[in-house]
């Protein structure tokens, strides 16, 4: 997953915004990590925020999307230009929202520049000038005063994700893979660069004034700006130079990991090194400190890395590492603002710079913090004084109650008090007194119920805990998993089938329990997934891996068969070879004589009578032929011979 879109306002990062999972714009105060504003877009969930970028400084007002107000007196104007802060938020469906921090609501729309997913938002020196890129490969010029698009043109072959203008106004560098240089009067490419291999995330001048004074300065050339990408551990410097030959990086940076967020501080004077600061995937920070001037060869290693863990002291004695979210300098340059926890609730806090340590572990106790925040809310919420007749109702989750005790009255109290003649009840009366059903009380070993796994499900995707997502997802009720996803809330949906499909790459049995969760999400949550516009990209993997398995079905199949025969015939052989042999001969042969002696009599009297019963059925065969020859005779009219004739021919 992309890392959640956050920026600091320009105005001494007086104001931090981000955009959370939930599709919620939240703006902090930095000095005190108070929130200040929560707007919800309308489309929030559909249309989910990608890409964040504050006004400049001399920002002018911006119309609202009310229509002309009345004029204000200079006084006025002047209070409003020190305090007005627009926000420009790109979304998922190609549309962008201009967002007044100081109004707390919306100034005005920009539509029908784009028709995919907004990928970054850059304002001109001129507020009046929105620069914008997409997926759909084009970059737009926006006049934010008539909310129409002033000019468009094709920035790339494939989706350009990311720009940045020039210091003097009037080049803006574009990225997809590669890096392209504009011309933003003609709009015709001044520079190529190689870029990267993956697609680029960050663009950045690093430089105001080449570093090379003796040749005449013509706003660009000589400039050196940063570049880093997605799964690219390095982030490249690039220099503008007259020749168009070279177009690879003069040097680079290692990380550990993804870049995330990058702030510097401008190189001004040729002596002053560039300060980087680049927050890693990984939660850690890195600072760099170095003079650009020319060529080098190897990769710069970071001065040092910071890292945030917690304490370890109550019940866990390991810490754990705490994400670092966001990191900028201060006016200074010598402090600098972090932000780490979590999205929906992170802690602010300003640090001193000490670069002579390779590695620095800061100890935070972040539950401490949030508590004594929450405590400190809580002590200005007053309770009501609510009548006994009163029925009160409690919002909450679907599945919690809440009981609220009303207040006694004085009278009461004192007549609960027990007086010093009566007698104690006993505990027996006071358990009947409470009327407790025993089969409603949960055993402390038995499951949770749908509600608290749909919890417990949210918390373990936001803070990717293995242990909770293994005790929720490895449940074998089918209707506790219908519930529990259910219940679970829209913004959570696409984190679960993202964890879903890692764990269906891994051990098979788990992977028969992950397509009961996946069956109940594409069942209860199809309506929602079908308003997705990336929902091709996002579950692509999904639909591989499940076309991989498929495939091999059938094979596995033959396979199966035949192994299933060879098992059953050596089954069979062994059970053959397992039976002895029966011994068929006779143990004990019992002879008589007389037996023998009438026996062979009987013989002798049944030889005589076949004997004579052969010699009268010869006798029979003969007299039956010469039937058969008279008859013949009769029928070829041979009866008039001679009997004498006959006997002749006999």
């Amino acid at each position: 997953m992309a890392a959640p879109p956050c920026a600091f306002s320009p105005r001494g990062c007086r104001l931090f915004a981000s955009s959370g999972p939930d599709g919620r714009l939240r703006v902090w105060d930095t000095a005190g990590s108070r929130l200040q504003h929560e707007y919800v877009p309308s489309a929030h969930l559909s249309a989910a925020c990608t890409c964040l970028a504050w006004a400049p400084a001399g920002a002018r007002q911006i119309p609202s999307k009310d229509g002309p107000q009345r004029k204000k007196r200079k006084s006025e104007v002047g209070e409003v230009d020190k305090q007005l802060d627009i926000l420009a938020i790109g979304t998922a469906v190609g549309s962008i929202l201009l967002y007044s921090t100081v109004k707390g609501e919306l100034q005005s729309k920009l539509d029908g520049g784009h028709d995919s997913r907004v990928n970054c938002v850059r304002w001109h020196q001129d507020s009046c000038c929105l620069y914008s890129c997409s997926d759909d490969k084009h970059i737009v010029e926006w006049n934010t005063q008539t909310c129409k698009v002033k000019c468009k043109w094709k920035g790339d072959n494939s989706s350009v994700t990311c720009l940045c203008i020039s210091p003097d106004g009037k080049m803006l560098l574009s990225a997809g893979r590669t890096i392209k240089l504009w011309d933003l009067e003609t709009k015709e490419v001044y520079r190529h660069f190689t870029g990267h291999a993956t697609s680029v995330s960050s663009l950045m001048f690093t430089t105001v004034k080449p570093m090379n004074e003796s040749k005449p300065f013509d706003g660009i050339t000589g400039l050196y700006f940063l570049s880093g990408a997605i799964h690219d551990r390095l982030l490249s410097v690039w220099q503008i130079r007259s020749d168009r030959k070279e177009k690879n990086a003069v040097m680079s940076f290692t990380v550990t990991d993804e870049p995330t967020f990058v702030d510097l501080t401008v190189s001004e004077v040729k002596e002053e090194p560039v300060k980087l600061a680049v927050v890693c995937r990984d939660g850690q920070l890195h600072l760099f400190e170095h003079i650009l001037n020319g060529y080098c060869k190897k990769p710069l290693t970071p001065n040092s890395t910071i890292q945030i863990a917690t304490p370890g002291n109550d019940g866990d004695s390991t810490p754990k590492p705490v994400p670092i979210l966001a990191a900028a300098f201060c006016k200074d340059k010598q402090s600098l603002l972090l932000v780490y926890g979590n999205t929906l609730q992170p802690i602010i806090e300003k640090v001193s710079l000490n670069t002579t340590e390779s590695h620095i572990c800061l100890v935070r106790d972040i539950q401490k913090v949030l508590s004594l925040k929450t405590d400190a809310a809580l002590t200005k919420v007053k309770t009501p004084v609510v009548n006994s007749d009163a029925k009160v109702l409690v919002p909450g989750i679907p599945g919690h109650s809440t009981a609220v005790k009303t207040p006694a009255s004085g009278k009461e109290k004192k007549k609960n008090k027990r007086k010093p003649g009566e007698t104690e009840e006993s505990i027996e009366e006071r358990l009947g007194a409470l009327d407790i059903d025993v089969s409603k009380v949960k055993t402390p070993g038995g499951l949770p119920q749908t509600d608290s796994f749909a919890v417990l499900l949210v918390q373990g995707l936001e803070s990717n805990d293995a242990e909770i997502l293994n005790k929720v997802l490895n449940t074998k009720k089918d209707n506790i998993v219908k519930n529990t996803v259910a219940r679970m809330p829209i913004h959570a949906v696409i984190p679960l089938l993202h964890e879903l499909t890692k764990r269906l790459q891994g051990n098979p049995y788990s992977a028969s329990l992950m397509v009961r969760w996946l069956k109940s999400v594409f069942t209860l949550h199809a309506s929602y997934l079908s308003t997705l516009p990336d929902l091709i990209p996002q579950l692509g993997m999904l639909y591989q891996l499940m076309e991989s398995r498929v495939k091999t079905l059938q094979k596995l199949s033959r396979l199966h068969g035949r192994l299933f025969i060879l098992v059953t015939q050596v089954a069979a052989s062994q059970r053959v070879q397992d039976v002895p042999e029966v011994n068929q001969t006779a143990k004990l042969v019992y002879e008589d004589d007389s037996s023998e002696e009438e026996g062979s009599d009987d013989e002798m009297i049944a030889d005589k009578d076949s004997d004579e019963n052969w010699d009268e059925d010869e006798e029979k065969e003969e007299q039956s032929d010469e039937q058969d020859m008279a008859v013949e005779k009769e029928i070829n009219g041979d009866s008039d011979l001679e009997p004498e004739n006959e006997s002749e021919e006999e």
